[in-house]
């Protein structure tokens, strides 16, 4: 029996940031501040349809706007790809700034992964904990 599930999992990782979401849109959409708080990436644009890379010491991951409505909404694919289809991942990531009384809600949600993909579950939850504390770092330093 063949299993044929498309059950997916998500990560989600909220973080409230005493700054405006303009300031945050900055670091979420340029590419020296991307490098800051994210990966090193080659030349990020917010533009539907635009092509990006990012890169780390592990890797990287090859993606493409999919919404960017400033200061509300950045949507982009994360897809890495890997032999082993429980590495291989497709994924979409999506970054909303929710205004509030003391600043701004950060929430970072990344759709995609299926149930044997445990590994990069797990690492994306680590991972975008540790990414949204160097944003809000990264964001402290701006004008």
């Amino acid at each position: 029996m063949t299993d044929t599930t498309t059950e997916t999992r998500s990560v989600t990782v909220e973080r409230e940031i005493a700054y405006p979401a303009e300031k945050i849109w900055r670091a979420l959409t340029q590419p020296h501040l991307i490098q800051e708080w994210l990966m090193r990436n080659d030349d990020f644009a917010p533009v539907v349809g635009h092509r990006f890379n990012l890169s780390g010491d592990w890797g990287g991951v090859t993606c493409e706007v999919l919404i960017a409505e400033p200061h509300e909404t950045l949507s982009y694919t994360w897809d890495y790809a890997h032999d082993d289809p429980a590495y291989a991942l497709k994924s979409v990531v999506t970054l909303t700034l929710i205004p509030t009384g003391a600043g701004t809600l950060l929430r970072m949600e990344q759709v995609g992964f299926r149930p044997d993909q445990k590994q990069a579950f797990n690492g994306a939850k680590y991972g975008w904990a540790e990414h949204l504390a160097n944003l809000e770092k990264a964001v402290a330093r701006l004008d």
